[in-house]
């Protein structure tokens, strides 16, 4: 029986990570940036304006309150087209560039004039004096042309996009998103909401790993049912372009409807796993549009279902887009107690309470506990040679509250 590690392995020995990807700038957690950007242009770009007010010369306010004659209006977006002079001033909006020959702004709370919209007026009254560059913000004081203003390997955050926008940028080079082909299996499945025939189940899986596909990182390039026919499955596969990864539930245990199983070629390979639960694993590549796809084949129990996603559709993700996986592991103390199964490692679904980590259902890892495993704040792993775990024990958790 393999290992979980040596498992997790051969998943991230599938393929090498994918080229990076130069896309418009925009927030996407999922993505972290796969160069250094420089600035283009200056930030701000030009001496402008921090106030709503007139844009002065300091020399005339030595004694105040000092009246000035009025010349011009400097809206932002708009550049003034004559220098202020002595006794002069130009009323100005914040943002706005800062005239030649004015050398401080005064807000028009410190004049007579009333903040709004209003007509320019010939002359205004300074009330108080301001100091030599004033409420002026300086060209390049926050970032110079070549400064390195976004590293490698930052997150892309929409505080990064607006940065990225402001030195210059509409694309930047940044970490492949792994696009997934999910494909649930089972003649037994139907749409959620259907109503149900005998032995007919509503199909959770395919909504449960497309949701975790973007969880992880991932986009989804599709999402479809099977049923138990290798030949269909085989002709789905075959019609499938633009896909980096292949994800399958069900069809591949002992049963005699293993359609997975049945339809698989030399690229895939079916192994036990020492793990609870989640057991039954398929792990390989698959020809997908003309080439070899990484393909994982998860057992049809939901709960197995979503244990191996976090497992090994995770890191593979994670792998593909050249991140570094991200798990949170720490270490609690149980307030609960059962037996799991010696000889492999148990993954189970737990919430924390104030007194330690608890089964999120009474079932424990039952793999077909779908109910209640949105409950679930983690996964705590119990080693394969625990015979019991009983109250007061600490077990590793693998934290979803991390997921950020």
């Amino acid at each position: 029986m393999r290992t979980v590690a040596d498992h997790l392995a051969a998943v991230l020995a599938l393929s090498s990570p994918l080229p990076p990807q130069s896309v418009p700038i925009g927030a996407d957690r999922h993505r972290v940036l796969a160069q250094d950007l420089q600035a283009r242009y200056p930030v701000p770009p030009f001496d402008n304006s921090a106030m709503d007010g007139y844009a002065v010369r300091c020399a005339d306010l030595k004694q105040v309150p000092a009246t000035l004659t009025v010349v011009g209006d400097v809206p932002a977006g708009s550049a003034a087209t004559h220098p202020v002079g002595a006794g002069e001033a130009m009323r100005i909006m914040t943002g706005a560039p800062l005239p030649a020959g004015a050398d401080a702004v005064v807000p028009v709370e410190l004049t007579d004039q009333l903040a709004g919209d209003h007509p320019l007026p010939t002359s205004v009254v300074i009330r108080e004096a301001v100091a030599q560059g004033r409420h002026i913000r300086r060209a390049g004081e926050n970032a110079a042309v070549g400064d390195v203003v976004l590293n490698q390997g930052m997150k892309a955050t929409p505080a990064a996009a607006a940065a990225a926008a402001s030195i210059g940028y509409s694309h930047w080079l940044v970490t492949a998103r792994p696009r997934v082909a999910v494909i649930a299996t089972g003649a037994e499945l139907r749409a959620p909401g259907e109503a149900l025939g005998p032995g007919e189940i509503p199909d959770s899986n395919s909504l449960l790993l497309a949701g975790l596909v973007e969880q992880f990182g991932g986009a989804v390039g599709g999402v479809y049912r099977v049923a138990d026919d290798p030949e269909a499955f085989n002709e789905l596969l075959g019609s499938l372009t633009d896909v980096d990864v292949v994800v399958t539930s069900g069809g591949i245990s002992a049963g005699a409807f293993e359609v997975v199983r049945q339809a698989a070629g030399g690229g895939m390979e079916f192994v036990s796993v020492g793990m609870q639960p989640g057991k039954p694993q398929g792990v390989g590549t698959w020809q997908v549009g003309g080439r070899q796809v990484p393909t994982l084949a998860f057992p049809g129990n939901p709960v197995s279902v979503f244990v191996s996603a976090w497992l090994f559709l995770k890191p593979l993700l994670h792998h593909l887009a050249g991140r570094v996986v991200d798990e949170v592991r720490s270490r609690h103390v149980t307030a609960d107690s059962w037996t799991p199964p010696v000889g492999r490692e148990q993954y189970l679904p737990m919430q924390w309470t104030d007194a330690g980590i608890v089964r999120a259902h009474r079932l424990g890892s039952g793999s077909h506990a779908i109910a209640s495993l949105h409950l679930a704040q983690g996964l705590a792993i119990v080693p394969a040679e625990v015979e019991q775990v009983r109250v007061g024990d600490e077990l590793e958790v693998i934290d979803f509250r991390a997921e950020g």
